[in-house]
């Protein structure tokens, strides 16, 4: 049997542990004042001459401003403060790597729902009110949380997407469906990096507006379509490969088997399944994934992360050849499944 081995913590290092959540509040509010798009416009500047324009009391604004410095984000000269690289490259809208929608998200919903941990510990119920039946629906019919919504979507995928469009031999296929890819932020990486791919998008109607105004901006090189349905109730479109990213880890096991067996009915013959999420290890090593997992209990009904070995044998009961199991990006765990057939 393996044993996990146990860091010695002392009691600085425990204060620091009780004190994280400040680290995280200080990125989040950071980005709800919308510190880092003043920054990239109007570049360095004093503490004075930021809290004027973010309308700040002042109080405070200065040490504010150091916190962020030392955790990296900021760059401070005698001149004043301006963006560190992380932060141009990460926190400015408008780049592939920008990930202001995840944290603006993660500052709206998940910070006030861990607050809540130990209740969803004592009743194994979510804490969040988008949970709630019927309450996704309407948060997709409110643009404003919508749009909020698909800009966590996209920071998730365009983190993965150059390390999926690197995970199989795209060039042997020639389409893929992204089931449940929101406004398409992933499709466009694919057929941006493999424009001979044709691609489609299969989600909710609700996110066809927002689908067809991301592309707009986009501009892919290929096709990408979409297709509005309920994967648990229509028909998946049929391609060459099918992925499934992000999406089971909503949903208890036999929710999941369900959509890997309706993925199995739509692909051809020696078609793809990739499935990836922040899947866990045998023995409790990556804390990032842990917390995806809590997220889930925090914010969905019946989800949770799921260990790799066990979706392997979701696959394989679906009647998958199963082909790969591979890290994708630093944070995520992607199965590639063989349906049977030309090209087995």
């Amino acid at each position: 049997m393996s044993s996990t081995s146990t860091p010695t913590l002392d009691p600085a290092d425990i204060k620091r542990l009780g004190n994280a959540f400040c680290h995280a509040k200080l990125l989040l509010t950071a980005t709800e004042l919308g510190l880092f798009t003043d920054l990239s416009r109007n570049g360095r500047s004093t503490a004075d001459e930021i809290a004027a324009r973010l309308h700040l009391a002042g109080r405070g604004a200065g040490d504010f401003l150091d916190a962020l410095t030392v955790l990296g984000l900021l760059d401070r000269t005698a001149a004043g403060y301006d963006l560190a690289e992380a932060a141009r490259r990460h926190l400015v809208p408008g780049g592939p790597a920008f990930l202001g929608g995840f944290l603006d998200r993660a500052n709206q919903v998940l910070y006030p729902a861990w607050g809540k941990l130990a209740t969803a510990l004592r009743t194994g119920r979510p804490q969040t009110p988008s949970a709630d039946p019927g309450a996704f629906a309407q948060m997709l019919a409110d643009p404003v949380q919508r749009e909020r919504y698909l800009g966590m979507m996209d920071g998730a995928s365009g983190q993965l997407a150059p390390h999926l469009a690197a995970a199989v031999d795209w060039s042997t296929v020639s389409s893929v469906v992204d089931v449940g890819g929101a406004r398409g932020n992933l499709a466009a990486a694919l057929v941006t990096a493999h424009p001979h791919l044709s691609a489609t998008v299969f989600d909710l109607p609700a996110m066809a507006p927002s689908f067809t105004a991301h592309m707009r901006s986009l501009r892919p090189p290929a096709e990408v379509r979409f297709v509005g349905g309920d994967f648990f109730v229509d028909p998946l479109p049929t391609a060459d490969v099918l992925v499934i990213g992000h999406v089971l880890h909503n949903w208890s096991p036999p929710r999941r088997q369900t959509l890997i067996a309706r993925a199995y009915a739509a692909l051809p013959p020696g078609g793809l399944l990739l499935v990836y999420d922040a899947m866990l290890d045998d023995e409790p090593a990556d804390l990032a994934r842990l917390l995806v997992s809590l997220n889930m209990l925090l914010v969905t009904s019946d989800g949770a992360e799921y260990r790799a070995a066990d979706g392997e044998g979701w696959l394989r009961e679906a009647g998958f050849a199963v082909q790969q199991r591979r890290s994708l990006g630093s944070s995520d765990t992607l199965l590639v499944g063989r349906k049977p057939g030309v090209g087995s």
